[in-house]
């Protein structure tokens, strides 16, 4: 079949989210011919170029997301959404009707956020205001002038001051309408793509998000022109993302509660016309279910992982199967949501009860300034709390707690770093799917870690996990296992068992080949297939798609829904049936 992958900031790009997973998703699946749809968030993202693409990768067509700032950014906007339209007097009405229709959902009173509402009568407004525009910039060509213009401005402002309106957004003054505007801009740029012709996405027979939000956008929009089915995967929740993390030119009330109304009704209208939604986790789910999606569509799939490079460490036997039995690592981007603050409270009194007790911190800052001010003062507590120790009068006084990153003489790899632990530690107040614990998994080792995220649904009672901003409870869990080598080694031998059953590429690609299989199955694209003579094309479309009958259980012993009639049957009577014929 042919796959239309829709990314944003990540793949076929060298830098970026979703990289790796979605390389190893394509190359995994060479039996189906992939179209790469691809939105870029940096001109230093498109100027580090592609990896190396599989040859099922027939095509790649991609547009920016980060122009739009200065005359040179607008240019470049021009030319990647087409130039600026002028628009006729019925053109500009037309806009002014469906951009007010859109910002007038954002602001309404009732639009409270709960599931109930989402579903109902201001969920189906957005969507008909969204497919407005596009079928708008379809007929006129686009739609980056009007969405930057005066009367975009106006229509936010008259939303915002008329009755019922939110009470946040009755105070926004220009600043906040001039940040709302230009980022549903950004976001709404797919919208003026040429992606959804015949030769395009409307070829596909299904779309393929990496993300929801302008990733997600282009699969709507096929989905709304051609009828091709979409299946949506998060790995980290948007809106989570965005409500964790708010820009400088969202710092005013009312723009925030605007673009959290903007980022809401996008993401529900992205569950409600999705076919399947594939979460990377409870955690993500739990906010998915939140944001509207249906829980008939929603099926969990792990991240891939490569567990081949921890495999040494994870077989390793004896004495270097258990690492040092007095070190404690940490891995990870070192940032304030990874809260080593607490960690080295922790650790101090984890010394008290084991003095020959270490601390290996390995990682690297963020790319941000508080990133790099949050790792110095990491230090410099680290420096205060424990000063350099000496065993004797004549010896070199060291310090028990160290700050290495992974290429260093210390540690040369990831699996070096893990190798070194007698138990890793995480210690985050804000985590997505921790990563890192599933490495330690892999390598065999037991892990302390606090209750954020998705952690309790990955570790599933192979480690100790605490509640977060608690260094109290995080040293009693982390003592109790550096004094018992018996139970670090159960644990780890569980927790390699787990995360090799759950967490391997192998597990990821085989659940999205029978994901893509069902939906093609359940939902094919019914479009006339000819060649340049007018002739019928055979084989044109994927055999998935001839399977007669629907999937969904009727009744009977042995029936789930969503499954096929004969999956419920027995060895026998598949037997006795497969005689009679």
């Amino acid at each position: 079949m042919r796959i239309g992958l829709l990314t944003e900031g990540g793949y076929p790009y060298v830098s970026g989210e979703a990289r790796l997973w979605c390389d190893r998703l394509v190359r995994g699946l060479g039996q189906h011919e992939f179209d790469i749809y691809a939105l870029s968030r940096s001109e230093e993202q498109e100027r580090r170029g592609w990896i190396e693409l599989p040859p099922q990768v027939s095509r790649v067509r991609t547009a920016p997301l980060w122009t739009g700032d200065g005359a040179a950014g607008a240019a470049g906007a021009d030319a990647a959404f087409g130039p600026r339209v002028r628009y006729g007097r019925r053109a500009r009405r037309r806009f002014a009707e469906l951009f007010g229709e859109l910002v007038a959902v954002l602001t309404d009173s009732r639009d409270s956020g709960a599931p109930e509402d989402r579903s109902g009568e201001l969920a189906d407004r957005f969507g008909s205001a969204l497919y407005g525009l596009a079928e708008l910039a379809r007929d006129e060509g686009g739609l980056v002038g009007a969405l930057r213009s005066e009367a975009a401005v106006r229509a936010l402002e008259g939303a915002c001051r008329a009755p019922g309106a939110l009470r946040a957004a009755r105070g926004a003054r220009v600043p906040d309408l001039l940040a709302v505007t230009a980022e549903v801009e950004r976001a709404l740029r797919p919208l003026s793509l040429d992606w959804y012709e015949d030769d395009g996405l409307g070829a596909v027979d299904l779309c393929h998000a990496t993300s929801g939000g302008p990733a997600a956008l282009p699969g709507l929009l096929a989905r709304h022109f051609a009828g091709v089915p979409l299946l949506v995967t998060e790995y980290g929740v948007q809106l989570r993302a965005h409500y964790l993390a708010a820009t400088e030119a969202e710092s005013g009330a009312p723009a925030r509660a605007l673009l959290a109304a903007f980022r809401g009704r996008l993401a529900a209208e992205v569950y409600r016309r999705a076919t399947l939604i594939t979460p990377g986790n409870t955690h993500a789910r739990r906010w998915q279910e939140r944001c509207g999606a249906e829980r008939a569509k929603l099926r969990t799939v792990y991240p891939g992982m490569e567990s081949g490079r921890f495999g040494e460490v994870g077989e390793a036997e004896g004495i270097a199967a258990a690492g040092d039995p007095d070190t404690l690592v940490w891995v990870g981007r070192i940032e304030p949501a990874k809260d080593l603050i607490s960690l080295l409270h922790a650790f101090a009194e984890v010394r008290k009860e084991e003095p020959k007790a270490r601390l290996r911190i390995v990682g690297a800052p963020g790319g941000s300034e508080e990133s790099l001010n949050y790792l110095a003062h990491c230090r410099a507590l680290a420096a205060q709390l424990f000063p350099d120790e000496a065993e004797g009068a004549h010896a070199v006084g060291d310090n028990p707690v160290s700050f290495e990153e992974i290429g260093g003489p210390e540690a040369p790899d990831l699996a070096e770093a893990y190798a070194a632990a007698g138990v890793v530690v995480l210690s985050s107040v804000v985590e997505g799917f921790p990563i890192s614990l599933v490495e330690a998994m892999f390598c065999g080792r037991a892990t302390v870690s606090t209750d954020v995220g998705a952690v309790v649904e990955v570790i599933g009672g192979t480690g100790l996990v605490v509640p977060p901003r608690n260094p109290r409870a995080l040293a009693e869990a982390c003592v109790a296992l550096l004094r018992d080598p018996e139970r670090r080694e159960r644990l780890g031998a569980a927790a390699r068992a787990r995360a090799l059953e759950l967490f391997t590429v192998e597990q990821n690609i085989a659940a999205f080949r029978a994901i893509y299989l069902e939906i093609v199955s359940h939902c094919p694209v019914r479009r006339e297939a000819v060649d340049e003579a007018g002739e019928p094309v055979p084989f044109a479309h994927p055999a998935e798609a001839h399977v007669p009958g629907r999937w969904a259980a009727t009744g009977g012993s042995g029936g789930s829904a969503g499954a096929p009639r004969w999956a419920g049957d027995t060895d026998a009577e598949l037997k006795l049936k497969g005689a009679a014929v």
